[in-house]
């Protein structure tokens, strides 16, 4: 699947997901949330989940944290604090997307990383479902 085709899914997934009835806790209506989808050798899309923070529906099981970071860095995906730790130097490639709202600002983000590894090395909790 082509990289365009992968955004028109991560597109039409986010609208899926962000339908439905609008409560008191959840982010205000121009705030969408992000779509973080995680795909492999080829592109091949393998899992994908909605981050709000507050994460009012637990869509993502490590949204505290995910939230943390993203906060720390302000909304700047190339600025995660990360999880610095020892990577072999294995390849098999992974794709990270993040496409939707953050705090109001439009994201759309994607990172190609040798492997899952080094994705979590750079990213921490955010790719971490």
């Amino acid at each position: 699947m082509g990289a365009s085709a992968l955004a028109a899914l991560s597109s039409a997934l986010l609208g899926t997901l962000s339908a439905g009835p609008a409560h008191a806790d959840e982010p205000s209506a121009g705030d969408q949330g992000l779509l973080l989808t995680v795909s492999g050798a080829g592109n091949t899309w393998s899992r994908g989940v909605r981050l709000n923070c507050p994460d009012v529906h637990g869509s993502h099981p490590h949204a505290a944290a995910a939230c943390d970071a993203l906060t720390w860095a302000r909304g700047d995906l190339d600025a995660l604090p990360g999880h610095p730790q020892a990577c072999t130097r294995e390849y098999d490639p992974m794709t990270a997307t993040a496409i939707g709202t953050w705090r109001g600002v439009p994201v759309n983000w994607h990172k190609d990383f040798p492997n899952a590894c080094t994705m979590d090395a750079a990213t921490g909790p955010l790719f971490r479902f």
